[in-house]
């Protein structure tokens, strides 16, 4: 089936009697270069992330158990208790804010614990940086729910514990993002886009792409001249279509599938299809003007290949 994403504006908190809900929207890597394994076994990379219109939902709101409750929802399974990257951002901050359970919300005249609803919208293991989305928002969540009036930069340092995409999801909707991916530079400039978005029923651990990837040097070092250009000149448009993502080898290498797939769908001539993160979601950035026609491709996609697709937009927060 094609997946239909709304082109509404949203916030990213909405307050709903006494709970907070708070969206967590994907992201895709309109460029990511590799500039060698560093000596802690990471890799340093220098990526541009934009964040899209499509999201997670995180409901917070006072629990009936002491600790944390989680409760998972939505079409894609994820990890309970202490493997889940909401859990865990959740324990981070409370600890780092000095709170135990049962936690205080009403300066002293409510003792209780904390419930968390995560619906996930967002497929796992697609390169779409979900989990690290779902972390961010969960320490913004949690720090404006508890009212612990922790800083941007002490989030920031949470975040980095969390995952090297987390700190991204802090901030943007774009960024230069370099190091582990933990190092932030925002880009001011706006890149207003469309993109249909592919999602192969694929699960690609990114541990295993990295580990599979085999260093080119010569081809790091042409990349990051042309991107660096393109940076400068605030052509963020041109560096999307040169699809420039030195962990496709490495992803196409282990789901041969993808690439049938790429090739098929590149075949419909619908445009250049880039991979984001180490996969497996591909997008092509469409024509604003053009959205109409992109749906017949959509049709044809879910006929033809039996493809799930959504079309997405940069999303302004």
């Amino acid at each position: 089936m094609s997946i239909e994403c709304s082109t509404t504006s949203k916030s990213q908190f909405d307050i709903l009697g006494n709970q907070l809900l708070i969206r967590a929207p994907g992201k895709i890597n309109l460029s990511l270069l590799i500039a060698g394994k560093r000596p802690d076994g990471y890799h340093d990379i220098e990526t541009v992330m934009a964040k899209i219109n499509w999201f997670d939902e995180i409901l917070i709101e006072k629990g009936d158990n002491k600790g944390i409750e989680l409760i998972r929802k939505g079409p894609y399974e994820v990890p309970g208790g202490e493997d889940n990257l909401v859990y865990k951002a959740t324990k981070l901050i409370l600890d780092s804010a000095g709170q135990a359970p049962p936690y205080d919300y009403d300066n002293g005249s409510q003792d209780t614990a904390v419930k968390i609803t995560l619906t996930k919208n967002i497929p796992v293991g697609s390169g779409l940086g979900s989990g690290s989305s779902d972390a961010a928002a969960t320490l913004m969540g949690i720090n404006k729910f508890l009212k612990l009036g922790l800083s941007k930069k002490a989030l920031a340092g949470l975040a980095v514990r969390l995952g090297s995409d987390v700190a991204f999801f802090l901030d943007g909707p774009l960024a230069f993002c370099t190091g582990r991916g933990e190092k932030i530079k925002k880009l001011k400039q706006k890149f207003s886009f469309s993109a249909l978005l592919i999602l192969p029923d694929v699960n690609v651990p990114t541990k295993k792409v990295y580990a599979h990837y085999v260093h080119d040097r010569a081809l790091y070092e042409k990349l990051h001249c042309e991107i660096d250009a393109l940076i400068e000149k605030n052509r963020i448009d041109l560096l999307s279509r040169m699809c420039a993502n030195m962990l496709s080898n490495s992803c196409f290498e282990l789901h041969n599938e993808l690439v049938e797939l790429k090739g098929k769908i590149e075949r419909l001539d619908i445009g250049p299809l880039c991979l984001s993160g180490s996969g497996s979601a591909m997008f092509c950035i469409i024509n604003n003007d053009n959205e109409e026609g992109v749906r017949k491709y959509q049709h044809k996609l879910q006929h033809d290949f039996g493809c799930r697709s959504i079309i997405v937009s940069n999303n302004s927060w």
